[in-house]
């Protein structure tokens, strides 16, 4: 069985002290999808279904954050990428104090949110992803992979953070 480089538990840390068990619905999931509308509800159900599944102790409305995230960041993939990225990666990944999500595919260009004219339907899905983690205390950010593609993260604290 793979411990996913936590160690086998055997050798103590600096200190003398080992480091914490994880807790049980700490790990990271990735997923594959096509990049055709139909990957953007099926994207936000199975990280729905994922954080229910794993009892990762968060928020109805850190839930519903991630869930327009996610939605907006695979509906990015799907229409700016998919020619030259048919498939994209979805990551979910939950720390103990924080959940990440992610969509990664093969097109190079990075993504800018650019403030939309007030006539136009489309655009402010960036703005959106980035006012959603703001309002969380979390972050987002555009990280470019070894292939040449780019994968878009939103990390988000579990606890809701209190704005004074």
């Amino acid at each position: 069985m793979d411990n996913h480089g936590r160690g086998d538990g055997s050798r103590p840390e600096e200190g003398g002290r080992r480091p914490p068990d994880p807790l049980p619905y700490e790990g990271v999931w990735r997923f594959t999808a096509p990049a055709v509308e139909a990957s953007v509800p099926q994207a936000r159900h199975a990280v729905r279904d994922l954080l229910m599944r794993q009892g990762v102790p968060v928020s109805d409305d850190t839930v519903h954050g991630l869930l327009l995230i996610i939605s907006e960041l695979v509906t990015n993939a799907v229409r700016h990428a998919a020619l030259l990225s048919p498939m994209l990666a979805v990551e979910v990944a939950v720390g103990a104090e924080w959940v990440r999500v992610s969509v990664e595919d093969n097109h190079p260009y990075r993504p800018t949110a650019l403030e939309a004219d007030h006539g136009q339907t489309g655009g402010r899905g960036l703005l959106l992803v980035r006012e959603v983690a703001r309002e969380a205390g979390g972050v987002i950010d555009v990280e470019h992979t070894a292939s040449g593609g780019k994968v878009i993260w939103a990390a988000l604290p579990l606890k809701p953070v209190r704005l004074v």
